[in-house]
């Protein structure tokens, strides 16, 4: 069977899909048909959905985000390249596991119900759990981002990343992805090839997490650390050595007999 010609880009949380646009020119240039789709209660532009929420936010969890993707595969001729960041990480996890895409990469992905997250990520995200309000959404602050999300770029280029890409998150999919069984993953499965990506630098899912996650399978996995990248991985300066890393990866993996 040849290489899939497919490639679904999916965004994490407190962002949407408007993050994947050079993504998408650069591997059009490579031939294939990439899609970006955005999850469920991300759709519009970041800066006016930080004025009104999308109506179907708060509704949006873990399920909607694979389920939205699952029936984007099943319009496609052929099983896609999954490639995920972030919350999308566990996403493309759970993908690979129903057996429908031709490959997985995770890039600084959030871990399965099944995977302790070490203290400094529980520290650092455990405000968009939201524990003791009625909110159904969460945002956090420029100043939370440019610690959490931004901690590589200078000042200025903080602010900009933050008007152009951020959106707020449902407080559903933070919870779905520590208490719903549909968040455990199979780890002896037998699977598609899969990549995990990480960032020295990132301080919400530091890169020896991305290494303890990749471990729990008993297939083979490959594992590629990008020192002094941020959780901004995808859109922080030097995103097409990552971008590129993913594709020379995948049109390296043996075809299907």
């Amino acid at each position: 069977m040849s290489k899939s010609k497919h490639v679904i880009l999916i965004h994490g949380n407190f962002t949407n899909n408007l993050t994947w646009e050079n993504w998408k020119k650069r591997y059009e240039q490579r031939g294939y048909t990439v899609h970006t789709p955005a999850n469920p209660g991300h759709e519009g532009v970041p800066a006016e959905l930080r004025k009104q929420v999308h109506p179907q936010l708060a509704g949006a969890g873990l399920q909607e985000m694979v389920q939205n993707i699952q029936d984007l595969i099943a319009t496609l001729p052929e099983p896609p390249v999954v490639i995920g960041h972030s919350m999308a990480g566990l996403a493309v996890m759970k993908l690979v596991e129903s057996g429908k895409v031709a490959a997985g990469i995770s890039i600084d992905g959030a871990p399965p119900k099944n995977v302790q997250a070490p203290f400094k990520t529980i520290k650092t995200v455990f405000p968009s759990f939201l524990l003791f309000s009625s909110k159904k959404h969460w945002l956090g602050s420029p100043k939370w981002f440019n610690k959490a999300f931004f901690n590589t770029l200078p000042p200025a280029k903080q602010a900009l990343a933050y008007e152009k890409f951020i959106v707020p998150e449902s407080k559903k999919i933070a919870w779905d992805a520590l208490t719903t069984s549909f968040a455990k993953v199979d780890f002896k499965q037998p699977h598609v090839p899969m990549l995990f990506i990480g960032g020295g630098e990132d301080q919400i899912f530091p890169a020896s997490f991305t290494k303890k996650i990749a471990g729990k399978y008993q297939q083979p996995v490959d594992l590629k650390i990008f020192d002094n990248r941020s959780h901004f991985i995808c859109g922080e300066p030097g995103w097409e050595a990552v971008a590129d890393y993913i594709l020379d990866w995948y049109e390296k993996q043996p075809e299907e007999a």
